[in-house]
């Protein structure tokens, strides 16, 4: 069982599987910061977490301001004292890669504390789900789609995190685990099927735990 408590198993995930220098960004550089940069951002913290170069409560601090950031300029003095991981990459630009969906949309942060969306809601194509000693519940079985595909990075650190699909959604799992847990659930018969919705999760779970689930849709009463 993971240090968190979740019944996750505790896979090992080496660090350098987070692409990111923290050196990339310019201190004097007036640029608004995009939703990519702060994402990578936070991994950087994520791996000085895992290796004990930050308590979890410096951790959530700067975690809290780099997703409060504005420029590139505020969020060098959050990582200058940390070091480069994997020789690092330069920003993704708030389109991302060709073909897919952008990077801008919403984001939902739960730190100390807990998040939900259920029912009807307008799901972005690209958002970020961050939970740091918190939980988050996140329920697509009846959320409205923007297309055939949306991105879900999910962030957990000493937290979790509980996502549930509809049977014909499949799920594109390409996140890390350092010292955490993803579960997710196989695919179904209408998952396999060409023309069905697709969930890409990314990010990385940090002493923390992930769960994905098919689950049959509600029957509504009259």
């Amino acid at each position: 069982m993971c240090p968190t408590g979740f019944p996750y198993p505790c896979h090992g995930s080496a660090a350098d599987n987070i692409q990111m220098d923290p050196q990339a960004f310019n201190s004097n550089s007036r640029l608004r910061a995009s939703d990519a940069d702060r994402d990578r951002a936070a991994s950087v913290l994520n791996a000085a977490l895992a290796e004990g170069r930050l308590t979890a409560e410096e951790h959530s601090e700067r975690l809290d301001s780099i997703y409060t950031a504005k420029t590139q300029a505020e969020l060098v003095p959050l990582l200058e004292d940390l070091p480069a991981v994997s020789g690092g990459t330069s920003p993704v630009p708030a389109g991302g890669a060709a073909g897919r969906p952008g990077r801008r949309g919403s984001r939902i942060v739960a730190i100390f504390g807990g998040a939900s969306r259920k029912g009807a809601w307008r799901v972005p194509a690209a958002s970020s789900v961050v939970t740091v000693f918190g939980g988050a519940d996140i329920d697509l079985r009846d959320a409205i789609l923007p297309g055939p595909e949306i991105i879900i990075r999910a962030v957990a650190v000493f937290g979790g995190m509980s996502i549930t699909v509809p049977p014909e959604m499949r799920v594109v799992d390409s996140g890390v685990a350092v010292f955490g847990g993803r579960d997710v659930s196989g695919s179904t018969a209408e998952s396999e099927r060409p023309d069905s919705p697709v969930l890409r999760l990314e990010g990385a779970c940090v002493f923390g735990g992930i769960d994905v689930k098919h689950k049959q849709r509600k029957i509504k009463s009259r």
